[in-house]
């Protein structure tokens, strides 16, 4: 993982300095730069995602949990990631009003998806409250 995570650095830097030599001389290949080594980084991290999924499932399994409650964290933490992606990305662009939106859109997901999950919770704290 390591060197995975130094490649990754290494296009971040490559990217970053590519794209403010050729901002002020050519914008247009400045964002197509950045698009580029964006696609680089995601690929990079495919493979630690794949095995974090891995990870989670055997956890589900050991400790019982509901499938159906690891897909929605596991989908949580997914709309976390690429709103934050996003974000970052339309303010590197100067969409900050746009990026704001987006921040918004991807915090009420969030919310709603989370709702069975304290749904879960308020129901076994009542049993919980039953009991004693």
């Amino acid at each position: 993982m390591m060197t995975e995570m130094i490649k990754i650095v290494g296009v971040g830097f490559i990217t970053a300095i590519v794209t403010i030599i050729l901002r002020g001389t050519k914008p247009e290949l400045s964002f197509a730069v950045t698009v580029t080594g964006i696609i680089v980084i995601l690929l990079f991290i495919v493979d630690a995602v794949r095995d974090t999924l891995g990870i989670f499932l055997a956890i589900a399994q050991v400790t019982g949990m509901d499938n159906e409650l690891l897909k929605i964290l596991i989908k949580i933490v997914g709309v976390g990631y690429l709103t934050e992606f996003c974000v970052g990305v339309l303010n590197d662009f100067g969409s900050n009003s746009v990026a704001d939106k987006v921040l918004l859109a991807g915090k009420l997901t969030i919310l709603l998806m989370a709702l069975p999950i304290i749904e879960s919770l308020l129901k076994l704290i009542q049993g919980f409250l039953q009991l004693v």
